[in-house]
Formats: C-alpha cells, sequence, structure tokens
C-alpha cells in the first residue's frame, strides 16, 4: 500500500477541476507511458488505458474534483465566484486558493466571508455562506478592479483550491479531492501490476474528466464494454453503512439500482476472500456508471469505493479502505 498512498499523494499535487484536467491527464500519460498498455485521449480529454483491443470490462473513476471560477471582480478588489461541482461554502470557507490567470500566471488567495473581521463585523456567525457573501482575498496589494484586472485576472479564470494532504501515524488518509483521486490512485497501481504481470483480461480504464458535472462517461467508454465497475468515494454519514476503513458495495444511489448480477458477483467475491465490506444505499449521489447508462451504453454497472468522511469537504479515507478497495477491484478483473 506505500506505493499507493504515494501515487496518491502525487496526483492531489495536480489541480484538476472540472473543465481544467489537462495537466493530470498529461501526468498520468507520462506515468503509463512506458508500459504495455494502450493509451487513448478521447476528444473530450479523458484517457482510456487498455490492456485488450476489445476490452470486455472497463474500470472507471473521475480525476476532475471540485473548484471554481472566477466569476466577477468586485470594487474593493475582491473576486467573486462560480462553484464548479457541488463545492460546500462551509467547508471552503478560510482555505487557502490559487487563481490561475488566462496566461498560465498563479496568484495566491483566500476564500472568505466578506467583511471578515469580526472586529467590525458583528454578524459574522449569522452571516449565511452563499455566493454572493463570499469572495477571495487576493495575496497582491489590490484594492479596487482595476488593480486586480492589471494582473490579468477575468472572468472564467480558474480557481484551485489546497488540498491539506496529509497521512496519519494511525493509518488515516486526509485531503480534499479524495473524491475521487484515491480512486484514481487505486486505478494507476492496478494497471502497473497488470501491465508487469501481464494478462489475458480483456479489461480497461478509463480516467474521466467530467464527473463532477454529471457527464463524465457520457462518451469514451469501448463499444466492447459488457461491464462497467465504477470506482468511486463512498458515503459515510447517517443512515448509510460506509467506514473508512472498508470498501463499500453500493447497491443502489439517487439514480436507482446498481446491476444484481455485477453486485451480487462482488458480494460473494468480497466474503470469500474475507473482503472486510458493506452493502449501502447513497441517498444524494449520482456515478459515472448513472452518466454512461443515461447515455444509452448497454452494460452492466457496478460502483465500489473506500469510505470517504465528510465528502466534498475536508475528506478523510483509511489505508485499509484504500487496500480493500485495490483488493476487491482486482479480484472482480481476475474472476470477469
Amino acid at each position: 500500500m506505500e506505493n499507493l498512498v504515494q501515487t496518491l499523494g502525487q496526483i492531489l499535487k495536480f489541480n484538476s477541476p472540472t473543465g481544467y484536467t489537462t495537466e493530470i491527464i498529461e501526468h498520468i500519460e507520462r506515468l503509463l507511458g512506458g508500459l504495455n498498455v494502450s493509451i487513448k485521449k478521447t476528444n473530450k480529454g479523458a484517457l482510456l488505458v487498455s490492456l485488450s483491443e476489445e476490452p470486455e470490462l472497463v474500470i472507471t473513476g473521475h480525476i476532475d474534483t471540485l473548484g471554481a471560477m472566477v466569476k466577477e471582480i468586485n470594487d474593493n478588489g475582491t473576486i467573486g465566484i462560480t462553484k464548479l461541482g457541488g463545492l460546500e461554502l462551509n467547508s471552503f470557507e478560510g482555505e487557502y486558493v490559487i487563481v490561475r490567470n488566462f496566461a498560465g500566471k498563479h496568484y495566491r488567495g483566500t476564500f472568505l466571508l466578506n467583511n471578515p473581521a469580526s472586529h467590525v463585523n458583528k454578524k459574522i456567525n449569522e452571516t449565511k455562506r452563499s455566493i454572493e457573501n463570499m469572495s477571495i482575498r487576493l495575496d497582491e496589494l489590490v484594492r479596487n478592479e482595476t488593480d486586480v484586472r492589471k494582473l490579468g485576472i477575468s472572468a472564467g479564470d480558474f480557481v484551485f483550491y489546497d488540498t491539506r494532504f496529509e497521512i496519519t501515524e494511525s493509518g488515516f488518509v486526509k485531503s480534499r479531492f479524495l473524491d475521487d483521486k484515491a480512486c484514481a490512485a487505486i486505478m494507476i497501481e492496478l494497471i502497473k501490476e497488470m501491465a508487469a504481470g501481464g494478462t489475458n483480461k480483456k479489461v480497461a480504464f478509463f480516467f474521466s474528466n467530467y464527473e463532477e458535472v454529471g457527464h463524465g462517461s457520457c462518451a469514451g467508454i469501448p463499444t466492447s464494454a459488457k461491464e462497467l465497475l465504477v470506482l468511486d468515494m463512498a458515503v459515510i454519514g447517517e443512515g448509510c453503512e460506509g467506514k473508512e476503513d472498508k470498501v463499500s458495495i453500493c447497491v443502489k444511489d439517487s439514480s436507482g439500482p446498481y446491476d444484481f448480477t455485477v453486485t451480487n458477483k462482488l458480494r460473494e467475491l468480497a466474503v470469500k476472500n474475507k473482503i472486510d465490506f458493506v452493502t449501502d444505499i447513497y441517498p444524494y449521489y449520482g456515478s459515472d456508471g448513472s452518466a454512461a447508462l443515461a447515455a444509452g451504453y448497454d452494460v452492466r454497472v457496478g460502483l465500489i469505493g473506500p469510505g470517504v468522511s465528510a465528502s466534498h469537504g475536508v475528506e478523510r479515507t483509511h489505508i485499509k479502505g484504500l487496500e480493500e478497495t485495490y483488493k476487491l477491484t482486482k479480484l472482480y478483473i481476475d474472476n470477469f
């Protein structure tokens, strides 16, 4: 698992909010380029890594994350944003950010409530955390809109939030955007292992890049695919069974039930091989599997992943959860 965690830490260094995934896709291409695999980039910028000319099983996970864009520049030199994906503003308040201008220059800042000083604003605690009430304070000597525009910053520039990646002695992995880079790291390590050992399995791996806005796997899945096994974070919270040190097999989310045959096979493999797992239902969740089915792909779909606490916020999982997800995915491929 040491290589897996190292790979996760590495890909978390690449900012990749929905709409800006070129850098991480190129990194994964370089990482896997020397292996005996076929690598193809789709028109949308996703990446298909195949160990077979006509893969019948596709493992998919997404490398796009939450983020923001510059929406407007305020009169006082702060920056208003528009969200990319389901950014939870309460959780992201106070986070350090990078604003990337069109020319590629980076500027540091902090995402804050407007008028954030408690010594002058006695309504801080009761103010709703909303797009209208929050903005980015740039770490530049800017005092008005003109000053900011001189930096080359304008509407449509991307905003990257810091990850705060950390591994504890007790085995917890803490970072923003474990959804879904934790599973992307699992996919990368599986590809390395399978390419090194050689395999006759008709399998491919699809790194989608628009999952957070609902159309990640709507295109790019090979027409030869019969099954789609989605690797994505598992829900933890009231009414759900997920745990950070386990792998969850999702049987239903807000888009409906997953394929019974696939789900049952996953459960049987987990029981037989003593995988630490739970089955679960996610109330407010859709996956790349949901997107593929909505796009009309005739595939059987399953969904598994490590339990991730505080999803779309300051996320946390455990090395054991990553390991159990890795093992169950490998078992499913081996028994396909």
